[in-house]
């Protein structure tokens, strides 16, 4: 054995033994580093390990303007507006399901007091579902329609004049009416007409007054 090659490694063995370490590239482990057990513990908020957690509002296209309403002049009432989608959308959908329930009710009273050939408990829950189905659907579908048709009209109007005010919407009612009653003859188109315009003025009211 060369007793030359034995000196060198002895040497290398303590020089090792007694080196000491230290890092000095910044890459020392964060104090905020996440073990397995803050996770069970709860003791962290899992919300942070999104990628876009902490980012708020920073990107400006995640912003949705949900709270901005109409700033067409007198389009601010009791129910606030985003535009005509909105009057759209929530009136027609307001009035069907109100027609249904309104229908309902109609069948409901109608079925229960419908003469049957017999008496019987199961033919009057029949006659009861008929009626509510054949009302319900009726009355539905016919207050959908008119709403979907005012509010198509109403916005039309609104942007055709620069603003919303009562008058153009009893002129929105007024059509309306005609068109829903277009053809059962002159003298019904007037008086759906006349009926729709008071129902328009007065909703307006109702909303510019509360």
């Amino acid at each position: 054995m060369d007793p030359q090659g034995s000196s060198q490694g002895s040497d290398t063995s303590s020089v090792l033994r007694n080196a000491t370490f230290t890092r000095t590239d910044g890459t020392a482990p964060s104090p905020e580093a996440v073990s397995s057990s803050d996770l069970l513990l709860g003791a962290y908020d899992p919300s942070k390990l999104h990628p876009l957690a902490g980012l708020e509002d920073k990107l400006d296209y995640l912003l949705l303007e949900d709270d901005k309403v109409s700033d067409l002049p007198g389009a601010s009432t009791a129910i606030p507006s985003r535009g005509w989608s909105d009057d759209l959308s929530y009136g027609t959908g307001t009035m069907y399901l109100s027609g249904l329930a309104l229908g309902g009710l109609w069948g409901l009273r109608e079925g229960s007091r419908k003469q049957l050939a017999v008496s019987n408990s199961r033919l009057r829950i029949n006659a009861i579902l008929n009626s509510v189905t054949r009302r319900g659907t009726f009355v539905g579908n016919s207050a959908g329609v008119l709403a979907l048709v005012y509010n198509g009209l109403n916005s039309s109007i609104d942007a055709i004049r620069g603003r919303h005010d009562t008058l153009g919407s009893m002129a929105a009612g007024g059509f309306t009416g005609i068109l829903y009653k277009s053809t059962a003859g002159l003298r019904p188109a007037l008086v759906a007409a006349t009926v729709m315009s008071g129902f328009a003025g007065a909703w307006s009211y109702v909303k510019r007054s509360v």
